[in-house]
């Protein structure tokens, strides 16, 4: 038998082990940045649990936020300064109605702290921004809490 023949005969081996070498690294490289992205968004939802535990509300699951905020902060930092999302949280703090019979309330005071904390865990940049529109809210203790 001639080498060449044996290379021929052998090609296709080769080219399939090569594709299949590289079909590995592309999916090894793809779940590496998956892993790597979960992680980030573990790491900032227990970490936004634990600001939120320490300001006094009920430590959510780490879990949830994760899947929920991901690791950017998902839609919440998608320019909340903005004029459009800065109406739509307004009229969120709302008496709840649709219609004519929504009016304006004065927002408790620890809902707001809340946002505030994920947009400090998730995009603290933008919690400068805001921080004036915050302060400017009328806000007083308005839900009662188990503890009080």
């Amino acid at each position: 038998m001639s080498p060449t023949s044996y290379a021929t005969r052998h090609r296709w081996i080769y080219i399939g082990a090569i594709v299949l070498l590289v079909a590995f690294v592309v999916v090894g490289l793809l779940q590496y940045k998956a892993v790597r992205d979960t992680n980030q968004a573990q790491e900032k939802a227990n970490r936004l649990a634990d600001e939120l535990a320490a300001a006094g509300f009920t430590r959510p699951d780490p879990t949830t936020l994760a899947r929920a905020l991901g690791e950017d902060g998902g839609i919440v930092c998608e320019d909340p300064a903005s004029a459009l999302k800065s109406a739509l949280w307004k009229q969120n703090l709302s008496n709840g109605a649709t219609g004519p019979g929504q009016r304006p309330v004065i927002a408790d005071r620890r809902t707001v702290e809340a946002e505030a904390l994920v947009l400090k865990v998730y995009c603290p940049d933008t919690l400068q921004r805001i921080q004036s529109e915050l302060k400017d809210l009328k806000t007083d203790l308005t839900v009662r809490r188990e503890d009080d």
